[in-house]
């Protein structure tokens, strides 16, 4: 019994991740033309989910970082690239699927 608790946390952590990762995504694409704008995005949820079981880390949630595409830059040194913002948007829909 202890252990479907455990089970529904993890997944539960997993939709407040899929979620926040989401709402980071559509910021990116809302600043895609922004100047100087730095794309960002979530920890892996693996590492978040390492984080989190680390007892010495009892405020751990998941990290916000900075992220870039590779190829060329864009003129206005901005680094969202929308292609790349799509293939976050299906990855964090599945993992809101799977939660």
């Amino acid at each position: 019994m202890l252990s479907d608790l455990s089970i529904l946390r993890v997944a539960g952590a997993l939709g407040r991740y899929a979620a926040h990762r989401h709402s980071l995504i559509a910021k990116n694409v809302a600043n895609a033309d922004t100047p100087g704008y730095r794309a960002v995005d979530l920890e892996p949820f693996e590492t978040a989910l390492r984080h989190a079981r680390n007892p010495l880390d009892a405020t751990a949630t998941a990290r916000t970082v900075a992220t870039s595409s590779p190829g060329a830059a864009s003129p206005n040194r901005n680094t969202v690239s929308l292609e790349d913002q799509m293939l976050r948007a299906a990855e964090a829909m599945r993992a809101s699927e799977i939660a």
